[in-house]
């Protein structure tokens, strides 16, 4: 991002009525984190801000199923979420919990008097739904029914399929969520706030900065209405009351509030940063902001939001960039908490797996269309891609430099047409990820195709100068060859590390260099005479032991026994030629190893036997069919 401006990144804060799934983890909150941790490393201040939107109305449901107060079961699930946030590797700069910041109710009372202030916001009475039989009013988690839009089942207050508002009393055959009787329809006064005549100066805020087609498009259905009266207090114990007198036993409506709760968490960040001129009364013109968000909740983020800032800041025009994501299924249906149709973060994220889950959800996020969350397909993606094929290479590369080097990195020698060919490939890829991690072009999606075709490169590479790397008359070539694989990896380090931070910090530190926090300019060669630790890393998972790999035993007694070793004899970690076999008994007892277990392996290079183990663990399920 060309700019000098503080950067300020919102992933939408997470309603406190339970924990977090694997379908929000892939959208604003994955995407915010590699979003900031990509500036960084370019030279930009930037920040990472969210927290937890304690005055929902869903908070309050969730508090009376688990009978708890609101307040309790906000701060409970709110614990909950930045626990799992810090499994994923997500650590906000500022994390704002709305029911307890200081001073947060005072500052966003005076928000809401400057739209009152305005002259733009007023109470008006509009009609309402109120509950048959106990009388209450019916809004957001109380009240479903069909899209007066799109006639798709919707929520109160918005519609998940088309983006569009309701205001509950437009709900086709709506339903109460109260008691079985159908609502009935009333009048309500709220301070209410005449959206339809901010079309304009919604179109001028989405000509300034990023807003993709679909935002533009969603604007330009909702101002084809003749009207869009959009209440912005609902009656409520819960929340935040205007300290104006207009209404009574209401509060600021949860979704506006949030529009000041952006403000207040720079404010707060700049407390701590003790920087300056960080105010939620006075926004600055020089700050840039990004937000995260699911398309869900575009209407807020996008077309509610930009207006509310107009009337309360006239004199601030907002630079303001938008991603959002759409829906990410799980097994073809969407996330669900209450049909208990999730899988939690706290189920499948570990020191072990968070980098493989960041990968697997990098690749398969929703950007632009619904994708779906396939416990076989991540199981396959770490199998094949991760294991089979990061770890295999890397680990491999390591075992060549270790026997041609003695585990130091050779300088370069002489450079043929595919050396040069190769390093451009490189420079491809780093062009690619850079291109996928920069603002106008932001897409985990690619990103984590461009890292997977940087190593797709260099295992083809290594197959292709392989063949003469034991000659002693080529032995220049080989030298520039191998230095050109590490720089493949010093690359994957480097690019990696906004998706991957572990595997980043884990390869650099195995590759004998600081773990990575410029971005590269240029594919990076590793200094000469570096002291490299690859061959026995352990990237994507623990080592497995006895138990989980019951191939293990077979494995090491056909070793054994092919090379006539000792009982005794450590195998594990060890490449096999160290084992004493000569390059075509290598070949041989390989073929051998993987023909038994039903592998086609044409084309590939020589494993080690931390291959064959780690193999052995994913192709368990056959034990039983080889009666071994």
């Amino acid at each position: 991002m060309s700019t000098s401006k503080p950067i300020f990144v919102f992933s939408t804060p997470p309603t406190p009525n339970g924990d977090l799934h694997l379908g929000h983890l892939s959208g604003p909150y994955l995407g915010a984190d590699a979003f900031v941790r990509f500036q960084r490393m370019n030279g930009a201040e930037a920040w990472h801000l969210t927290g937890s939107d304690d005055y929902q109305s869903y908070v309050v449901d969730r508090a009376r199923r688990d009978g708890r107060s609101p307040a309790e079961t906000a701060a409970h699930y709110s614990a909950e979420i930045a626990e799992t946030l810090a499994l994923m590797d997500i650590r906000p700069d500022q994390y704002t919990v709305t029911n307890t910041a200081v001073a947060y109710r005072e500052g966003l009372q005076a928000f809401f008097s400057r739209l009152v202030a305005s002259g733009k916001v007023d109470p008006a009475a509009n009609e309402a739904l109120f509950d048959a039989e106990t009388g209450d009013y019916l809004y957001e988690v109380d009240v479903s029914g069909a899209c007066p839009t799109c006639r798709a089942p919707a929520g109160g207050n918005i519609c998940e399929e088309c983006g569009e508002p309701n205001f509950c009393a437009d709900l086709l055959e709506p339903r109460s969520g109260k008691s079985d009787a159908p609502p009935r329809q009333g009048s309500q006064l709220r301070y209410s706030l005449p959206l339809h005549e901010f079309a304009d100066a919604v179109a001028e805020h989405h000509a300034s900065g990023r807003v993709p087609v679909r935002l533009k498009e969603l604007a330009e259905r909702l101002f084809r209405r003749e009207r869009l009266d959009v209440p912005i207090t609902h009656p409520s114990a819960w929340g935040v009351p205007p300290i104006e007198t207009g209404v009574n036993g209401q509060v600021i409506w949860v979704w506006p509030e949030m529009s000041y709760g952006f403000l207040y968490g720079i404010q707060s960040l700049g407390e701590r940063l003790e920087r300056d001129g960080w105010q939620a009364d006075a926004p600055s013109p020089d700050w840039k902001i990004v937000h995260f968000f699911g398309y869900d909740n575009s209407f807020y983020h996008a077309i509610l939001y930009p207006v509310l800032y107009r009337l309360a800041h006239p004199e601030w025009s907002p630079d303001i960039d938008y991603h959002v994501n759409e829906f990410y299924l799980l097994e073809g249906e969407k996330f669900s908490t209450s049909r208990r149709h999730a899988i939690w973060g706290k189920d499948i994220l570990s020191p072990d797996t968070v980098d493989a889950v960041r990968f697997f959800l990098s690749r398969s996020r929703p950007e632009g269309r619904r994708t779906n969350f396939s416990r076989d397909a991540y199981e396959t993606a770490l199998r094949e891609d991760l294991i089979g094929t990061w770890q295999h290479w890397l680990n491999d590369l390591g075992a060549r430099v270790d026997k041609l080097y003695g585990g130091i990195v050779p300088a370069p020698g002489d450079w043929t047409p595919e050396h040069h060919a190769f390093q451009t490939r490189l420079a491809e890829r780093l062009k690619g990820v850079t291109g996928s991690l920069s603002p106008d072009g932001f897409s985990l999606n690619r990103t984590a195709d461009e890292l997977h075709r940087l190593v797709e490169d260099a295992r083809r590479f290594a197959r292709e100068e392989g063949s003469i790397a034991g000659s002693t008359r080529w032995g220049d070539q080989t030298r520039t060859a191998i230095a050109l694989e590490l720089a493949a990896a010093n690359l994957l380090a480097h690019c990696a590390a906004p998706v991957m931070p572990r595997f980043s910090e884990r390869l650099a530190t195995s590759l004998g260099i600081p773990t990575p926090t410029d971005w590269p300019q240029q594919v990076p060669l590793l200094p000469p005479e570096t002291r490299l630790d690859l061959a026995r890393q352990t990237f994507f998972g623990a080592k497995p032991s006895e138990e989980d790999a019951p191939l293990l035993p077979w494995l090491r007694t056909l070793l054994r026994t092919t090379l006539q070793l000792p009982e005794q004899a450590s195998l594990d970690d060890r490449p096999l030629n160290e084992l004493g076999l000569e390059s075509l008994q290598t070949v041989a007892l390989q073929y051998q190893i993987l023909e038994e277990l039903g592998v086609d392996i044409s084309g590939e290079e020589l494993m080690s036997a931390a291959d064959v183990t780690a193999l052995a663990v994913l192709l368990d399920d056959r034990a039983e069919a080889m009666r071994i």
